[in-house]
């Protein structure tokens, strides 16, 4: 996933800090919109690299089918560990087992895109929802926040190297 990823990823990312804002810190009204600015410029930039003449990241068929499964458990698992923490009166360790699901998810995506980037962000996820359990939400929703923004950057460069060595052009730099 390339620049279509990172509008995702930031989007989530910024709903992430929304949520902690709102749940730990109990921000209202505009005040929830502030992480929506960051989602804004990362998904600008996306849509210019989108623009971009050449050929950018596109998955293959298995790939496509391992982020639609992955996303379809995504949100089935969002669905039960939010009613399952909420009935249970742990409204508290919400951000954390959105986290868990959340960091599950990009897993199998990891392996069929390739984008090694996914398994750490994946990773990071998992350790910040670690870490909100013994530590508190507030960990979880902003470090999986700040790990959704950084995967998001990633795959934009990723897809901005594909398009600009597709088309010839060698101001940027590869990695």
């Amino acid at each position: 996933m390339g620049a279509w990823g990172a509008i995702i990823m930031s989007f989530f990312g910024a709903l992430f800090a929304a949520l902690t804002l709102a749940f730990q810190y109990g921000w209202t009204g505009l005040a929830l919109g502030l992480p929506f600015g960051l989602f804004a410029i990362i998904a600008l930039a996306a849509v210019a690299v989108i623009r971009r003449p050449g050929q950018g990241i596109s998955p293959s068929k298995q790939a496509e089918r391992v982020i639609m499964w992955s996303s379809i458990g995504e949100g089935v698992g969002l669905f039960l560990a939010a009613n399952l923490v909420i009935n249970l009166g742990h409204r508290e360790m919400l951000l954390p087992a959105m986290a868990v699901v959340v960091g599950l998810h990009f897993l199998p995506m990891g392996y069929a895109i390739p984008f090694r980037p996914y398994y750490g962000l994946g990773i990071a996820l998992l350790g910040a929802a670690a870490a909100g359990f013994v530590l508190g939400g507030a960990v979880s929703g902003f470090a999986g926040a700040i790990a959704l923004w950084v995967a998001a950057l990633l795959a934009l460069r990723r897809d901005m190297q594909a398009k600009s060595a597709s088309s010839g052009d060698s101001t940027v730099a590869r990695s």
